[in-house]
């Protein structure tokens, strides 16, 4: 046997002498006498070598001499210490002297005695254990426990999750130094249970000294949950522990607990438990046995001291849920509704218990077509009456409350409101205005909500939950309707349109802007130090600021739902997302209307004009402006009306009525002249520019557009600048100056690029394309229409198709190594000085939004700036 092996062996003897000193040096005698009713008990001539590590000292040795030695100390009145009485740390230190010897290969009579030791504590049915201090032990229990419950019949999925735990069950089943644990956790309804219940069936051969289950009801509505003292009396009952010898007190009974199960291979399922707190004393503590715990709350401490391995359930697929409802009906109803088959899924939220609940719904009534059953989910409107079958553990509401009803006062009112916002998901800064509480107090919450399951973090510091839950969040808040419910909405919209309104400002700075209503106390909108940052929380925020609109509109906030929209009008031309922007500014039109708001509702109407001449709807745009010049005129306003008139004159340039579009444009700037606005005149020159190029006064063009440039330079509007370079680069274009016509339509790309303003990359690089192509540089003029058609693409804009057809009929070269466009072809010849034209400062101005033609790369000309305020 080699040193590590004859060390472990002593030092575990030298454990035993010192336990029988602290107990009063039991004689070997009396030791024999103690132990005589035992049912190992020990033997005068075995107990010297075995404490003296002459040879291996059992587990069932260890377990009469340590029952015997403290049998002697009640006799003599001796109190011993409750560590040295643990039958789980003796089983822990001699499982660990065990392994190490069975390691040893220099003594094969020990290793051998120490492995045959080993293979007997995993077979024996229960191990010799004793209640330290009587003077009797245990005996077999009558019964193997097999305590799980019916699995469910109509199980689906969760592949990976089974995957998961069958490995553990294999690491379960090597020796190792503890006892493996799984921790699932997950919404309510998402199948923790069935989970847990169907796999324990499959795999119950892997533990034939037995399979407990415990419901703990953590979450129980109606009577408290199951204490940590009962469930380890109830485990220690299944096991046959007859009940004089079960100790009094949590510790010394969870101690019993694993002694009884160590050297045992046990599954024991723990179900619906409240915390880490509630399973610790339950959980095994010996290698060979397996628990798997289910939860709604996330087992952090589990987790992290006892090393669980965590499995989160998520909702099913679409093909899970298919599948759910092809298990309880059969294939043929499914296969012949297909799309109420799909709107049920929709409608359920693809929550397992929402589905089974339909589904034997359903199956009770065969005769019912599932169209029918879809449209009774749709009657309810998102609400939870459809899922109520008047059995509280299988109505979805009822199942909700049961975690809600575990939440603090401060956490819960949070979960309410959340109701009340619009979704599909909030950030952690929309929350605390919404509750009107610090940052920091709202993330804490929000985190508390996401390890309850009612939501989910599914982006840092963004959280969502399914539309069952959001439609009990909003029972909660309205159930509690009044005052305190319309000041939390009026917070959550003010969070959005100030936060908006910053974003707007840093994206055009030069956009005549609104006055909306300070905030609501307790609202903290967002603040931007770039037009990056700006653009990216418009892009993540856009689902949520469409459905502002709509909310505000639908309850009673008319001013916010048109001020909001006008704070999206940037973004969304800039992204090119016209129908977003129709639909916004229809709600805002009509709330305007209501509020009986003229301006509010010209405003509405040139920007309605806007989005539907970029969706081609040219008579909608001409009626929506007329309507809006009327307004503006009727209020004496004389910028309104000019930047309708710009407005005008560029949709009759994308009708090829280029004669009227010029007339709009130079009434336009005599109107910004009269009323001293420096920035409309120069937008008003640049389209004046842009019209001409389009009638063929190039040479005229380049005047006006200079002129446009050199105040946009003077002002620092970069928007306005890259409008007038591009009207520069097409006025050279038609002049046949491609070295000066592609070095300005560079300098608008540029702009437009750092701008974020996809959909003017794309008409820009298509004109760079044609320049190229004129210049005969045909590989790099196909990079570019390349570079534009993949943007266009993305957009899913129709002018892709005309970008298509100009690689398409390109004769002279395929598309050679991609790369961008801004740095090939002419890019090494062109002298940027011999672009950039003669400024001619006029006056300083403030610069305008921008429209741009959509259809003009069919003849490679960009009409001019329409009316952008």
């Amino acid at each position: 046997m080699t040193d590590p092996a004859r060390e472990s062996l002593a030092s575990f003897a030298l454990r035993l002498r010192e336990f029988r000193s602290t107990a009063g040096s039991p004689s070997l005698n009396k030791l024999v006498e103690l132990t005589a009713a035992l049912e190992r008990p020990l033997a005068r001539s075995t107990i010297s070598d075995k404490v003296n590590a002459k040879s291996l000292p059992e587990w069932d040795f260890v377990i009469s001499f340590i029952t015997g030695c403290a049998a002697f100390a009640r006799e003599a009145g001796v109190v011993l210490p409750p560590e040295l009485t643990d039958l789980a740390r003796w089983d822990a230190e001699h499982r660990r002297m065990l392994c190490v010897v069975d390691r040893s290969h220099a003594d094969d009579r020990l290793a051998d005695a120490a492995r045959a030791d080993l293979s007997r504590r995993s077979s024996l049915p229960v191990p010799a254990a004793a209640r330290l201090g009587a003077g009797r032990a245990t005996s077999s229990p009558a019964v193997m426990p097999r305590q799980l419950p019916a699995a469910a019949r109509h199980f689906v999925g969760r592949t990976a999750e089974l995957q998961s735990l069958d490995e553990l069950a294999e690491e379960a089943a090597r020796v190792s130094d503890t006892a493996v644990i799984a921790a699932i956790d997950g919404t309510a309804g998402v199948g923790k249970t069935a989970l847990a219940v169907h796999w324990a069936h499959l795999a119950a051969d892997q533990f034939p000294d037995g399979q407990l289950y415990l419901n703990l009801r953590g979450f129980d509505p109606v009577g408290p949950a199951i204490a940590p003292a009962q469930a380890v009396r109830a485990f220690l009952d299944a096991l046959s522990v007859p009940a004089e010898q079960i100790p009094v007190g949590l510790e010394a009974q969870a101690a019993l607990y694993r002694s009884v199960l160590a050297g045992r291979r046990v599954l024991v399922v723990l179900d619906n438990a409240r915390d880490s707190a509630h399973v610790r004393p339950l959980l095994p503590g010996s290698p060979g046995c397996l628990a798997v715990v289910t939860s709604r709350r996330r087992l952090t401490g589990v987790i992290t001291a006892e090393g669980a391995q965590p499995l989160t359930l998520r909702l099913f697929s679409n093909a899970e849920s298919r599948e759910l409802l092809i298990r309880r009906l059969g294939p043929q109803r499914p296969a012949a509704e297909p799309e109420a088959t799909s709107e049920i899924i929709a409608s359920c939220a693809r929550l397992p218990l929402a589905l089974s609940i339909v589904g034997a719904r359903a199956g009770a009534y065969p005769q019912f077509p599932l169209s029918a059953l879809a449209g009774e989910l749709r009657s309810t409107r998102g609400g939870l009456e459809a899922f109520n079958d008047g059995d509280p553990s299988l109505d979805v509401r009822s199942v909700f409350s049961w975690s809600y009803g575990q939440l603090d006062q401060e956490t819960a009112r949070l979960f309410r409101l959340l109701g009340l916002h619009p979704g599909p998901d909030i950030s952690v800064a929309a929350a605390a205005s919404l509750a009107a509480v610090p940052a920091e107090q709202a993330r804490a919450a929000m985190r508390e909500l996401a390890r309850a399951h009612l939501v989910a973090e599914h982006l840092p510091n963004r959280f969502t939950f399914h539309d069952l839950l959001r439609a009990y969040s909003a029972e909660l808040a309205h159930s509690q309707q009044g005052d305190a419910e319309r000041r939390a909405r009026l917070r959550s919209l003010d969070h959005y349109l100030h936060s908006a309104y910053a974003a707007d400002r840093m994206l055009d700075p030069h956009r005549q802007p609104i006055t909306p209503a300070a905030p609501e106390a307790g609202v903290c909108p967002e603040s931007f130090t770039d037009r990056r940052r700006a653009m990216e929380w418009f892009t993540v925020e856009r689902p949520i600021l469409i459905r502002a609109v709509g909310q505000a509109a639908a309850t009673g906030f008319d001013a916010h739902a048109g001020q909001l929209a006008w704070a999206l009008t940037t973004f969304f031309d800039r992204r090119g997302h016209w129908p977003d922007w129709a639909a916004t500014q229809c709600t805002a039109l009509a709330a305007a209307e209501r509020l009986g708001d003229g301006i509010g509702q010209a405003r509405a109407r040139r920007d309605l004009a806007r989005a539907y001449a970029q969706m081609g709807r040219y008579d909608d745009a001409h009626a929506h402006l007329q309507r809006a010049l009327d307004l503006f005129g009727a209020g004496g306003d004389l910028t309104g009306q000019a930047h309708i008139l710009l407005g005008v004159g560029w949709i009759y340039d994308r009708q090829g009525r280029y004669g009227e579009a010029l007339s709009s444009a130079r009434r336009a700037l005599e109107l910004f002249r009269a009323a001293g606005n420096p920035s409309g005149q120069a937008n008003a020159l640049n389209n004046v520019g842009s019209h001409h190029v389009r009638l063929g006064n190039h040479r005229e063009a380049l005047i006006t557009c200079r002129q446009a440039l050199a105040i946009h330079h003077e002002t620092g509007d970069l928007r306005g600048q890259a409008d007038a370079w591009h009207s520069l680069g097409n006025a050279y274009h038609h002049l046949g100056e491609s070295t000066r016509a592609a070095g300005c339509y560079r300098e608008s790309l540029d702009l437009f690029c750092d701008l974020g303003d996809r959909y003017q990359e794309a008409v820009v690089l298509t004109h760079l394309g044609d320049t190229l192509r004129a210049a005969a540089d045909h590989d790099a003029a196909r990079r570019a229409w390349h570079d534009a058609m993949v943007i266009l693409e993305e957009l899913g804009h129709e002018d892709a198709f005309e970008v298509r057809i100009r690689l398409a009929t390109d004769p002279l070269r395929p598309l050679g190594r991609r790369g961008s466009a801004v740095t090939a072809g002419l890019a090494g010849e062109v002298d940027r000085s011999h672009a950039e034209p003669e400024a001619q400062p006029l006056i300083v101005a403030e610069s305008e939004g921008a429209e741009r033609r959509r259809d003009e790369v069919r003849v490679g000309v960009q009409p001019g700036r329409a009316a952008a305020q």
